[in-house]
């Protein structure tokens, strides 16, 4: 039987994989992959969690799904998309956030040195590309014997059936398959905590944002 693996709400830290400009007219239900990633780092700022962003070969000339498009419809270095990283503290995310990258894995020296300040024992992944970045990353992390909590909710591929056999291929390796409501009352655990006023604020707020990445994302795939 395999071994039951709960989140550690003090140990815990988000990571949000390569989610750029770049990449936002290739990707299967971009827009919904930005949403959760936006609710998450909210939750993050009311629950303490701190959070590494990393960017993938930001300087790299961006894909562009049509030759004849004109140049300017991609941001050319390929930035992080607008997300509230600079809205938490400093305690939670590295002055480096967002860190770039030419490896797939975001499990490079800087991540790890930041995860050992942290003591971090569980993470909650989401990002891009679901089958080549985050999973890369989710199969380091244990085995570095780190929890690996997925949000299939926040997870995607330029090819959206790529998504499925992903999410497969991290689970049989041992991540926790879940999604982003399921992992913040996780973290919360209790009515009684002082945040949840303002958590069940946030998942209201993000209510049709949340039911739409649900449809988009996992509806009939599978997993």
């Amino acid at each position: 039987m395999s071994p039951v693996r709960k989140i550690v709400p003090n140990k815990t830290a988000f990571f949000v994989c390569d989610i750029q400009e770049r990449f936002r007219l290739v990707i299967h239900a971009y827009p919904a992959v930005i949403a959760t990633a936006e609710k998450m780092l909210k939750a993050a700022k009311l629950m303490d969690v701190p959070v590494i962003a990393t960017e993938q070969n930001p300087k790299a000339a961006p894909p562009r799904p049509n030759p004849h498009a004109p140049k300017t419809a991609l941001v050319a270095l390929g930035a992080t998309v607008p997300l509230p990283l600079l809205d938490l503290p400093s305690h939670l995310r590295p002055s480096w956030v967002p860190l770039a990258k030419t490896k797939f894995s975001m499990i490079v020296p800087q991540v790890e040195q930041q995860l050992k300040e942290w003591e971090t024992k569980s993470v909650v992944l989401m990002g891009i590309e679901s089958h080549v970045c985050v999973l890369q990353t989710a199969l380091d992390l244990l085995e570095r014997d780190i929890d690996v909590h997925v949000l299939a909710d926040g997870i995607s591929s330029c090819n959206g059936d790529e998504v499925g056999i992903a999410i497969k291929r991290m689970r049989d390796a041992g991540a926790q398959i879940t999604t982003s409501e399921s992992i913040l009352f996780q973290i919360m655990q209790d009515a009684a905590h002082p945040g949840f006023k303002a958590m069940a604020g946030l998942v209201k707020e993000h209510k049709e944002m949340t039911k739409d990445a649900l449809e988009k994302l996992i509806a009939g795939r599978g997993f």
